[in-house]
C-alpha cells in the first residue's frame, strides 16, 4: 500500500464515508431512508441523486469498516497510477454504472433499497487488477494467494452468478457493474495496461 499522504482522494473519500456513516448511524437514522439508493424514488420521483448518495451510507459498522479498508488497501494504489483526477472518474463511474445496472435489474421491485461503497470499491479493486494483474492477493476462505487477475475474473463471475438468485440482501449486480466499470475506465484512460498481460 502506497501512503495514504500521497494519495489525497483516497483520504478523504474514507473520511467522507465514515463520517456520513456514523452520522446515519448514530445522529439520525431517517438519513439513510432519505438518500438510499431506492427503485421507486429514483424511477417514479425522479431522484437521482440517491444513486450517488447511497453510496456514502451503510448498513452497520462491519459493513463501513469491510468497505473502508478495501479503499485503504488498493485506492492509494490505484490513485497512484491514475492521478486524482482518474481516481475520482473511476470511484463515481463505478457508483454510477453500479446505480444504472441495479435499476435495471430491479426495475420490476419498486421495494428495492440498497446502500454501501462496495460499487466503488469493486471498480478500484478491479482498477488495480488492471495495472498488476499478476501481483498476489489474499481472500478470505482462501490460504494462498491468488493473481490479482484471476480475483477479478473470479469476482465478476461470481457476481453475475449470484444476480440471478432471488435473494436481494447482496447488491450483488451492484458490485457487478461498479467492477465492470472500473476495470472499463481504466482501460479507457490508460490502454497501455492491456500489455501488462503479455508482458
Amino acid at each position: 500500500m502506497d501512503d495514504l499522504g500521497s494519495a489525497p482522494a483516497t483520504l478523504a473519500l474514507i473520511g467522507v464515508n465514515i463520517l456520513i456513516s456514523l452520522y446515519a448511524f448514530y445522529g439520525d437514522r431517517t438519513f439513510i431512508n432519505q438518500f438510499a439508493f431506492q427503485v421507486a424514488a429514483v424511477r417514479d420521483l425522479k431522484q437521482h441523486y440517491r444513486m450517488v448518495t447511497s453510496s456514502f451510507l451503510h448498513g452497520n459498522l462491519p459493513h463501513l469498516l469491510l468497505n473502508m479498508m478495501t479503499l485503504f488497501f488498493f485506492g492509494p494504489v490505484v490513485e497512484d497510477q491514475l492521478g486524482k483526477l482518474g481516481f475520482l472518474v473511476v470511484y463515481f463511474g463505478s457508483i454510477l454504472a453500479s446505480g444504472f445496472v441495479s435499476l435495471r435489474v430491479n426495475r420490476n421491485n419498486p421495494a428495492y433499497s440498497s446502500v454501501g461503497a462496495s460499487d466503488a470499491a469493486s471498480g478500484i479493486v478491479l482498477s488495480y487488477c488492471c495495472f498488476f494483474p499478476f501481483s498476489s492477493l489474499y481472500i478470505l476462505f482462501l490460504p494462498f494467494p491468488i493473481p490479482a487477475i484471476l480475483y477479478g475474473v473470479l469476482f465478476i463471475a461470481i457476481s453475475a452468478q449470484l444476480m440471478e438468485r432471488s435473494n436481494r440482501v447482496i447488491a450483488h449486480e451492484g458490485h457487478l457493474g461498479g467492477a465492470l466499470a472500473g476495470a472499463a475506465l481504466t482501460v479507457l484512460m490508460r490502454p497501455d495496461v492491456l500489455t501488462r498481460l503479455f508482458s
